[in-house]
């Protein structure tokens, strides 16, 4: 059965939609900000997937999605992907 997928479109800079998928939304306690990562399921020169991640607002007032704005951002976001990462390759190997 396939799970319940959460599609939105977003405007490149060439004013082209383009379709993408939400991974999953967190919450930093660290920078009091959401989160939010998701993918358009193609895949870069290594043959990964490429995945983003923007800040949003939860609460759904302000429709738009926000830049990560500092590399300690990118340190909280890349080590939630890797532990996710991680916890997949385990129970493939289980």
């Amino acid at each position: 059965m396939e799970k319940n997928k959460s599609l939105f479109s977003l405007r490149n800079d060439l004013g082209e939609e383009q379709e993408y998928e939400m991974l999953f939304t967190f919450d930093s306690d660290t920078t009091q900000k959401s989160y939010m990562v998701y993918t358009d399921h193609q895949c870069d020169k290594d043959g990964k997937e490429r995945v983003y991640a923007s800040i949003y607002d939860p609460t759904g007032n302000d429709k738009n999605i926000y830049p990560i704005e500092t590399e300690a951002e990118w340190d909280i976001i890349e080590n939630i992907l890797n532990s996710i990462q991680n916890k997949i390759e385990g129970c493939e190997n289980s």
